[in-house]
């Protein structure tokens, strides 16, 4: 089983970025707790991009290479109909994780316009939101 995990904008400034939110982990460490916990079960790729046009090439590209996607679109839940168009024109399932509970943040995070094209979502949990977002990824296939 192959999992694609596509990460969103300032992803890439974790551990640096607003730590009282976000925490200190960066993301290679969330991506070698992920490859730890899935050795042996799945060959896992990551791909983070501050770029809205890249993670929808990302998603696009995924038909025939992955069996499931894990997406921390960031800012881009919330406002990316380009985003929610192509996770719903592929039939690659795909699993919406946040580090925060974005329903506990500001009104406008509440929203997510990709949620209703996923399988599913997690938030909340920090870096342990994406060990869930694996969990759920190979329970789908």
């Amino acid at each position: 089983m192959k999992i694609l995990f596509l990460n969103g904008p300032n992803l890439n400034l974790l551990g640096q970025r607003q730590p009282e939110i976000y925490g200190t982990t960066t993301l290679a460490d969330i991506e070698d707790a992920v490859r730890e916990q899935a050795e042996g079960r799945a060959d896992i790729e990551f791909r983070q991009s501050n770029d809205e046009g890249a993670l929808v090439t990302s998603v696009q590209d995924a038909v025939g290479q992955a069996d499931v996607v894990v997406i921390n679109a960031a800012g881009y839940t919330h406002t990316s109909v380009a985003l929610r168009d192509a996770i719903s024109a592929t039939e690659v399932p795909v699993v919406e994780i946040h580090l925060s509970n974005i329903h506990a943040r500001e009104e406008f995070r509440h929203n997510s316009l990709i949620a209703p094209v996923c399988q599913g979502q997690i938030c909340g949990f920090g870096p342990t939101s994406y060990i869930l977002g694996l969990e759920a990824a190979l329970s789908i296939k």
